[in-house]
């Protein structure tokens, strides 16, 4: 007999759950990240860092290093937003759910894709994006990878 109630995780966290599940695909060894694409609690799209589609990964072949950065993969919240445009799917007003906040590239990637809200995991590196995400009117929510108890 069920006797207490059962507790759910919130939409967001449910959400960063399934982004910290897709970077368990990523195949660099310097960075595991995931990223889901939402709207109207809705899974739109996910994403993980991995190499060119059909190309060697970094654990096959090794990083290919270019100033301190692997650049042998393409990014989860890129591979996210291409994964939507591969499958005619549109993200305009939607939210990105991603493991690590976004580098620079991927956040202009983002702000241009007409993504409103990204909610991350936990900061990685790039503070420029606080900036921009505020003049473009991005919402930018760190929410952690795990659920504090």
């Amino acid at each position: 007999m069920y006797t207490t109630p059962m507790s759910r995780v919130s939409w967001d966290r449910y959400f960063m759950n399934l982004a910290v599940q897709a970077a368990t695909r990523s195949t660099c060894p310097r960075k595991h990240v995931g990223a889901v694409i939402v709207r109207d609690k809705a899974v739109l799209a996910t994403g993980y860092n991995g190499s060119l589609r059909g190309l060697p990964h970094c654990t096959d072949v090794g990083c290919l290093m270019d100033n301190g950065h692997c650049v042998r993969t393409v990014h989860a919240e890129a591979n996210a937003i291409l994964q939507a445009a591969r499958h005619g799917v549109r993200i305009e007003r939607s939210e990105m759910v991603v493991t690590a906040s976004p580098c620079w590239e991927c956040f202009k990637l983002i702000a241009n894709a007409g993504i409103v809200k990204v909610l991350y995991g936990e900061f990685y590196r790039d503070e420029r994006i606080l900036e921009f995400a505020r003049a473009a009117g991005i919402e930018l929510v760190h929410l952690g990878l795990q659920e504090e108890s």
